[in-house]
Parts: C-alpha cells; structure tokens; sequence
C-alpha cells in the first residue's frame, strides 16, 4: 500500500518558496542507457520552467538497487527525485531482501515515459527472425550468451521470460550498465540482448546490431518495419519498460502536487514529445494516485510472472 504523508505544517512552512535551490535527480543506472536520456531530456525542460539547476546523479549497480536506497533515505523535502522504472516494480519479488520498499518508501509524482524493447543480436548470428534465432538457440543449448545492464534488470527478466515461454536456454552476463552491455554486443563477444529502442534504433540503422523482434504487443512507430515477438515466432509474449518520478515517502504533498505539474508542462510540451519519439518513447504523464494504482498493478503482474517462470536475481 502507498503511504502519502506530509511533514508537520511548521517544518513544511519553514522551506519557504519551494524550489529555491537545486534539485538533485537520482537516476539508478549508468549513463547512457534508456532511463539516463529519459532523465537528461525532461531535466533540461524543468530547469528552464522552475528556475533551479536539476543535478542528474547516477547511480547504477545491483539492478537499479543502490540508486534507490539513496533516495529512500534522502531528506522528504522535494529537493530529491528518483526515475523509478519498471526494474523497481520487478525487484519487489525478484530479490528476497531489498533495502528499501517501492511503496513504503517513496511517494509517486508521475509516469514519464514507456517504450518497447526490441530483441538484437550481433549481425555474425546466422539469424534474421524470431523463429530462426529460437531454432539457434534450441539447437546449441546453453551456448548463445544475452546481455543486461545488471542482474535484475528490466532485460534480465524480459530476456528470462522470453528463454522460458521459447523453451531455449541461453547463459546471462550480467553488466554494471546497458552502455557496457551493448559495446559488448556491437564487439561480438555477447551474441543477443534485449535493449530499450532509445538505445538499439542508432546502432541497428548502423548495421552494428540486427533488429528481430519488438517486445511489445504492437509495433512501434519508431521502427516500423521491426515486427512483435508475438507475431513472429512466440504469441502471447509482451513486456514493455516504464519510467517515473518518485520522491521519499513523507514528502509534502504540496510539493508532490507542484513537481507534477511541472512534469505533465514538461512531458506535454512538443519539443519534448519530439525528442523522446526519436528515441521510440512515448511521453505518458499521469496524476500521483495514477502512477501509484499503475505500479501497484506492475508490481503484481511481474511477480506472477516470477513464480512461473522461476527468474532469480544472480
């Protein structure tokens, strides 16, 4: 269950006009990934609607982990952000013990963004479809290795899940951050990944990497000849990635309510829209009481899909 609570009215009162310094931005993985170019683009549009300098400070490692437990200790004063994703929701039921607790201790302020993952492979597999990389697979179990930015990761999962309903085996490398994972990748030492479209649509349109199939239930606008999973080889297969703010529990929620008109202004303006398109995203601006009923149910529905398919964190 979500807490919303507030600070006593003397302590909130006392912070005065709210912001009037920097707010810091905790983004929980590597430059360079999915989440960190979500976080750059909306950052560089709420510094210049509030006023204030947003400092991006990334924190990768233990699969969104580490990045987490520092904001749910921060001070519950708005100064201190978080771009929760989809991994948090997963980790709820993917590790035994975790540091923090997505719904005891954070409040939500707003969805941001969703996208679609898309399934690559090094141009060197003799494979150009669903069907044929899972005929591969099934042919030298054990043998083809798949990448992710960290174990526990949204491609960690996905890429289980994907192995599970394929009935292939694949081995998991673990890295710090989806960067590390996907130079690995255009090396040809990691043979396939699954990676958000904002990270794979440059180097597939570059050749360095071959597009096979999008994770998502519908085909993407940012690369439309990139079929489903589901159409071309596993039916029924679909996973997306998410991104939101969230700030430490206790926050007041004046200020909740002040970051998320901010956010919506941002997510909302054109410029925005168009730069997160040209990374496959789609700008989804929701309400505090939206984004918490939403993660609720994610975290439900990944950990069904956790006691199914048995997925564990290494």
């Amino acid at each position: 269950m979500w807490i919303f609570g507030a600070l006593p009215v003397a302590q909130a009162a006392a912070q005065g006009t709210y912001p009037n310094r920097p707010l810091r931005f905790i983004v929980p993985y590597a430059a360079g990934g999915n989440a960190d170019i979500v976080s750059r683009i909306l950052a560089q549009k709420l510094v210049a609607q509030i006023g204030q300098q947003v400092v991006i400070d990334n924190r990768g490692g233990a699969g969104g982990n580490i990045g987490a437990e520092l904001a749910a200790r921060a001070a519950p004063d708005g100064y201190t952000l978080m771009l929760g994703t989809n991994t948090h929701a997963i980790n709820m039921s993917l590790f035994a013990k975790l540091p923090y607790d997505l719904q005891r201790d954070f409040a939500p302020v707003s969805r941001t963004t969703s996208a679609p993952m898309v399934l690559i492979v090094h141009p060197s597999l003799p494979v150009k479809t669903v069907k044929e990389f899972i005929a591969l697979a099934k042919s030298q179990p054990g043998k083809l290795n798949y990448a992710s930015g960290g174990s526990g990761s949204s491609a960690h999962v996905i890429t289980e899940l994907f192995a599970a309903m394929a009935g292939v085996q694949l081995t998991h490398v673990a890295y710090k951050g989806v960067a590390q994972a996907t130079t690995d990748l255009i090396s040809g030492q990691i043979q396939v990944a699954f990676n958000s479209t904002a990270t794979a649509l440059g180097h597939m349109q570059a050749g360095r990497v071959r597009g096979l199939g999008l994770s998502t239930a519908t085909r993407s606008s940012a690369a439309p000849g990139v079929p489903t999973i589901a159409e071309s080889g596993l039916p029924g297969f679909e996973a997306s990635i998410w991104q939101g703010i969230f700030v430490p529990t206790r926050t007041p929620p004046e200020i909740i309510a002040r970051l998320n008109r901010e956010i919506t202004t941002a997510l909302n303006a054109t410029e925005v829209k168009d730069q997160l398109a040209v990374q496959g995203l789609d700008a989804l601006p929701s309400t505090p009481l939206q984004f918490a009923a939403f993660v609720t149910d994610e975290i439900a529905k990944w950990a069904k899909v956790i006691k199914v398919y048995g997925a564990k964190a290494d």
